[in-house]
Order: structure tokens, then sequence, then C-alpha cells
């Protein structure tokens, strides 16, 4: 139990897995935790892919808020957790592009990053990797939607996660990229990027359980 009386030396403190497109809202809701308990927890930001993995390999997290309840739904059937947990959030994408420096328009219909391709404006473009990181998945979706994956293979970066993808996507290393709605109203990268919210139907749904 995360709320028993008394406090947890940072040693004993419940490791976590955390889904990278709730880093910036977990830390806020983990500062305020401790805050109202004095209980200490460890989160460990990755994809929620390579979680499921570490989780069957006997990695000894407490606690699993994915970004695709499928991995959970998974993990309960084959007798790895208590139960199926609970839904927590649905997510979205959005096309992200730095404030300075990109050619491209913060456009979620994508016609922007379409004529971009035809005129040679896109050198790199981020999306988190497809294989196991669901918002991955969803840019890869949404690409497909639009018939701009195969254009875009030439020109795309992947990240181990969405919140290395937001990195790669704002920092001038790429003109833009797909990331979680979540990580682009985070403070700081609504500093230095825009973005536009891409339609929720052009990919699967991002039902996040924990």
């Amino acid at each position: 139990a995360l709320t028993g009386p008394g406090s947890v030396r940072a040693d004993d403190a419940p490791p976590i897995a955390v889904a990278a497109n709730l880093q910036v809202a977990m830390e806020e809701i983990a500062t305020a935790f401790e805050t109202d308990t004095g209980e200490t927890l460890k989160l460990t930001f990755g994809s929620s892919g390579n979680f499921a993995r570490q989780i069957r390999q006997g990695a000894p997290f407490e606690l699993f808020f994915s970004a695709d309840e499928q991995y959970v739904l998974d993990l309960a059937g084959d007798g790895f957790t208590r139960d199926e947990g609970a839904l927590y959030g649905i997510g979205r994408i959005v096309l992200v592009v730095p404030k300075t420096g990109s050619s491209l328009k913060a456009d979620g219909s994508l016609g922007d990053l379409k004529a971009a391709i035809a005129e040679g404006r896109v050198k790199r473009f981020a999306i988190a990797s497809p294989e196991h990181a669901p918002y991955g998945r969803a840019a890869k979706e949404a690409l497909q939607h639009e018939g701009l994956w195969e254009p875009m293979q030439p020109y795309i970066v992947l990240g181990e996660n969405v919140s290395q993808t937001a990195l790669f996507a704002t920092s001038g290393n790429a003109e833009g990229g797909i990331i979680a709605y979540s990580l682009a109203l985070s403070p700081n990268v609504m500093k230095i990027a825009d973005h536009a919210l891409i339609p929720v139907d052009w990919h699967a749904p991002l039902n996040q359980r924990m």
C-alpha cells in the first residue's frame, strides 16, 4: 500500500513504472503525494512495451502505468498482475514543431507535412518507436492514414519513447515530430514549440491502464 502510515526511506520506496507520456504529470503527482503522506516514490519513465517485457522478466515494479492498456491486460491474463487494473486516461497525439528554425507548420491535418515532403522542406521528423511505444504506433497509423508513412521513411528519426521523441522534435534536431498531447502541453515544450491535434480517428484509441 502506498498510503500506509509512517515514512519510507528512499531505498525502500515502491518502484513504479510510468509510460513516458506521463512524465510531467506524474512528477507533479508524486511531489504532491510525498508532501501529503511523507512517503517517497521511485518513478521510472520509459516505453510501455519495454516495461511489460521487464515485468515478465521479473522486474520488481509495484505499479505500472501503461500508455496502451493491452500490455496490462496481457500481463493480467498471464498472471503477472493482481488484476486488470483501471483505465486512467485516453491519449491524443499532436504534430509539434519548434517555434524557430523549422520549415513546418503546426498543422494537425498533416497537409503541410505532405507539401513539405514534395518541396524538400523535411530533413528529419521524429516519432517514437512503433515497435514498443504506443505513441509511436499511433503516429505511424496517422501517417499511414494520410498516405505519408512510406514517403516519410527517409526522414524519420525514432525515439526510444515519446519523451525522448519530444526532445528530438523540439530541440532543433528535427523539423518536427508527432508526440503525446500531454507532453506538448508541458511548460518546457510550450515555450519552444507549437502543436496541433491530429484527428483521434486516424489511429487506434490510446486507452491507458494502470
